[in-house]
């Protein structure tokens, strides 16, 4: 399977969807290429740290709106303490390390 990269805005060279979502400090978004994801796609979503959800969030999301399967997300770190699994739903998480 491909690598399909989610960017800050106006990093990616074709045209994009856009996904905006909360932090605990203020909102971001996140962009992905519209055409980088097929109905029926199955993706992995990996990201460095799962802290309050918001990123991988927003990813799940755009995926989802493709028409993508999000058959896991992955981790290197998880911080327990700020929940951000609930926002990832009955996605499978998975962290290397969680504190």
């Amino acid at each position: 399977m491909p690598f399909v990269p989610v960017r800050k805005p106006r990093k990616l060279p074709r045209k994009v969807i856009t996904q905006s979502f909360d932090l605990e400090y203020g909102s971001d978004t996140l962009e992905l290429h519209e055409d980088a994801i097929s109905p029926g796609d199955k993706l992995v979503i990996h990201d460095d740290v799962l802290a309050t959800g918001g990123t991988a969030q927003a990813v799940c999301k755009m995926v989802e709106s493709l028409g993508g399967q999000i058959v896991q997300c992955n981790f290197i770190m998880k911080l327990d303490f700020l929940d951000g699994a609930k926002k990832l739903g009955s996605h499978p998480i998975y962290a290397a390390v969680s504190y």
